[in-house]
């Protein structure tokens, strides 16, 4: 019996069909995979739209406050105010923009390097790998946060020195990830196939090997960023980040450790969404590495 390749092209977007609907319930029956994206959705919602409807917005904009100082969480102040008389539920909400889109930039920057980087060095070999990978291994030879801290020192404070400084040191990990699933991929007979039909590298990398190695990737891409929130509010925390009056979270903690513990409220609320979004970060991840990675699959 004849089958023609028009057959098999029509079984594909069923297959794929398939697949989705069994991960998303995979997905599905985790209670906690649902609450941690719960969670990020919420704090994305507040980090869009926050901004622009905090009940005090001078206060964001650097406004002192001196008869307001250190109020305890009222009515009027949900989580009470700060040293300058400040709302901090609305630095806070105005934080978490700087926070979550500077851990997304960070983890977008650094995967799009290490992607590239790893691709090419896994797929090409020869002294192109390995040029590569010993450039890979001399930067991983020094600690992730310290070489952050080290390159956003020589550039300056700043949300987008402390984007790039956490960025450059973050790449080799998606780098050795990629590398190592190009070269287990691009042996496969489709690739193999792909090649015999007179697809260029180019091609046969970026269509075929690329696109069949990113659950790894995404499931990195989501734990990173839990790590990512973290470093950004390190630098900040130790004033080579971004530093006030812009209401990060590491900063805002910066400020309040010295009021500790008479006036907790200054740092606890901070710190609370620091914990919610590494934690709810880290669930996701677990989350999606039961869906997308066939060995964690019972």
């Amino acid at each position: 019996m004849n089958v023609t390749p028009f057959a098999i092209d029509e079984d594909v977007p069923m297959q794929t069909t398939g697949n989705l609907r069994r991960a998303l319930y995979r997905f599905s029956q985790s209670w906690l995979s649902i609450a941690s994206l719960v969670v990020i959705a919420l704090l994305f919602g507040a980090a869009i739209v926050g901004p622009s409807l905090v009940p005090y917005p001078d206060d964001v904009a650097g406004a002192v406050h001196a008869v307001l100082r250190f109020r305890p969480p009222s009515a009027q102040h949900l989580f009470g105010t700060n040293e300058f008389g400040q709302d901090v539920f609305s630095l806070v909400i105005a934080g978490s923009r700087i926070s979550l889109f500077a851990g997304a930039a960070v983890v977008a920057l650094g995967a799009t390097a290490g992607i590239l980087i790893g691709a090419i060095a896994g797929y090409v070999g020869g002294w192109v790998d390995e040029v590569c990978m010993r450039f890979v291994d001399l930067t991983l030879t020094l600690p992730g946060l310290i070489l952050a801290m080290v390159i956003a020192a020589a550039l300056g404070a700043g949300l987008v020195n402390t984007v790039l400084a956490i960025a450059l040191s973050w790449w080799p990990g998606y780098a050795r990830l990629v590398r190592g699933e190009v070269l287990a991929c691009k042996e496969e007979l489709f690739v193999q196939a792909a090649r015999a039909l007179g697809a260029s590298s180019m091609r046969v990398l970026w269509r075929h090997i690329l696109p069949n190695i990113m659950s790894p990737v995404l499931i990195k891409v989501s734990l990173d960023m839990s790590f990512a929130i973290l470093s950004v509010a390190s630098l900040g925390f130790l004033g080579i980040g971004v530093r006030p009056p812009a209401p990060e979270w590491g900063s805002l903690l910066s400020v309040a450790r010295s009021n500790i513990p008479d006036f907790w409220w200054t740092a606890l609320f901070p710190g609370l969404c620091i914990f919610f979004a590494v934690f709810a970060f880290n669930l996701l991840g677990d989350g999606l590495r039961d869906v997308l990675d066939p060995k964690s699959r019972r």
